[in-house]
């Protein structure tokens, strides 16, 4: 088992679990949080890792109690084991209320259904004994429904699909402009206008930020990389804004 170990201090873990992804299937990371003797796990991938990834998760807890499942949005590549999880772990499930209702038709048991919450549009925060995570609204980047995580002890943002990047072998970014070509053109595609990059972009700078951690690719540590992060986002051309040339009648 591989796993790297982002923030320790005795009392509250962070932990990147190593991707177990093969094959076609894209590039996914794994992330627990662990405040003393209770975890959550993000976006904990589909059916061919769930095995891989539930050992490890129950391994790194040390005895401990997995509370929660976080699920940023719909996609396979975050719930599509969800049902493994609610049926072999005590965990609830958080997921946005607009794919509450959808969630089930990967195959949830109808007595684990209780177990799947829904998160509210504007967010929330959720107690992870005694640490209050905040649930933040992340929609249109890329899902309607879509929110990330900000652990404020370990100063993370988990940001999803939000920083993701595709064909690269690092797990943290040391050099911005290099990873631009890894990191473009999924933002460019899948996150929906510029518009509701500066809407983030705003809410975010109110946020104590070390290390933004995305559901793909690699990290970015450090306010001076967090920063320029957060400065390539509010200006950022993207999904619709470049659909001009696309949207023509075939042939």
């Amino acid at each position: 088992m591989g796993s790297t170990v982002l923030f320790d201090n005795g009392d509250h873990k962070n932990i990147l679990i190593e991707d177990f992804n093969s094959g076609l299937a894209v590039q996914a990371n794994q992330h627990l949080i662990i405040h003393g003797d209770e975890g959550m796990i993000l976006d904990p991938g589909g059916h061919k890792v769930f095995n891989k990834v539930a050992s490890a998760t129950s391994s790194l807890l040390e005895g401990g109690k997995l509370r929660y499942l976080f699920l940023s949005h719909q996609d396979p590549d975050i719930v599509a084991a969800t049902n493994g999880w609610l049926m072999t772990t005590d965990a609830d499930a958080w997921i946005s209320a607009l794919w509450q209702r959808f969630l089930p038709h990967f195959g949830i048991d109808t007595f684990v259904e209780d177990r799947l919450n829904p998160i509210p549009d504007a967010g929330m925060m959720l107690d992870l004994n005694g640490v209050e995570l905040s649930i933040i609204p992340a929609h249109f980047m890329h899902s309607c429904g879509n929110f990330q995580v900000y652990d404020p002890v370990s100063k993370i943002l988990y940001s999803g699909d939000l920083g993701a990047s595709l064909g690269m072998d690092y797990i943290e970014v040391s050099d911005f402009d290099d990873h631009l070509q890894y990191m473009a053109g999924f933002h460019q595609r899948y996150v929906v206008s510029n518009k509701v990059l500066r809407l983030w972009a705003k809410m975010i700078r109110g946020l104590d930020i070390e290390i933004i951690a995305p559901q793909h690719g690699a990290l970015f540590k450090g306010k001076e990389m967090v920063t320029r992060f957060i400065d390539w986002c509010e200006t950022l051309e993207c999904g619709i804004d470049l659909m001009d040339d696309v949207y023509k009648l075939p042939g």
